[in-house]
């Protein structure tokens, strides 16, 4: 009895054992495919308005200025496409709206309009992290929100993830927040500061997107400005 208990502890070691050195394995792969999408000095990989986008300070900076105002939405379009991905961006938006778009697709390639599901950034605090899509559906989660959408496309409340007001007191607005997006199969999860801000589960299948470009957004309207900075993207 003494011997099989100490063959099976040993056992249980090698496999345990074996289990980290995979899961060490897979978190150094998962790393190693970790991409930068911005070499802090030039737009280089990225196509925009030049009137709109450029960088300044280290950071990929838009701007819709008072003296030539935006008619609709605009983009900064990075030439990568992605499917199942997790996305990690630094941010700070100085009044207005903007957006990062993901699995998204170029609707007008001279005016870079773009439309899609869109990780939302709000200065005036309304939207902030939710999921919205970008000349389609609309408002897909609300802040705080766990939402599924079925294959006709009823939506239905799942699941909560905070309350939606004390989530913007994890947000340092007019500095530097961290973003981060994980698209995985039809679930899509907004985190603001390692915090998770909303998550969509998109099972309509004529309308969701499961791949598509990366875009940041400068919004029509008042006068804003975005910055964007530490750009990283794993697959």
């Amino acid at each position: 009895m003494t011997l099989q208990i100490w063959k099976w502890t040993t056992r249980s070691l090698v496999v345990g054992a074996l289990l980290s050195v995979g899961c060490w394995a897979d978190a150094q792969d998962t790393a190693k495919k970790a991409t930068s999408l911005f070499d802090g000095k030039t737009l280089t990989g990225w196509s925009g308005l030049a009137d709109n986008w450029r960088v300044e300070d280290g950071a990929i900076t838009g701007e819709n200025i008072a003296e030539k105002p935006l008619k609709n939405n605009t983009f900064l379009v990075c030439d990568k496409k992605v499917s199942d991905f997790e996305l990690n961006l630094e941010f700070r938006i100085m009044g207005g709206n903007s957006g990062i778009q993901y699995r998204s697709k170029l609707i007008d390639a001279e005016k870079y309009i773009v439309g899609g599901y869109q990780a939302d950034i709000d200065a005036n605090k309304r939207y902030m992290g939710i999921n919205y899509e970008e000349r389609g559906r609309g408002i897909m989660v609300e802040r705080g929100e766990i939402v599924a959408v079925n294959n006709q496309g009823a939506k239905s409340k799942v699941g909560t993830c905070g309350d939606a007001t004390a989530l913007l007191g994890r947000i340092k607005f007019d500095d530097w927040n961290r973003y981060r997006i994980v698209a995985k199969g039809s679930k899509l999860q907004h985190y603001i500061n390692d915090v998770l801000m909303s998550e969509l589960q998109d099972d309509e299948t004529a309308k969701r997107s499961a791949e598509g470009i990366i875009a940041l957004q400068v919004h029509a309207g008042p006068p804003m400005k975005v910055q964007f900075k530490n750009i990283t993207l794993s697959e």
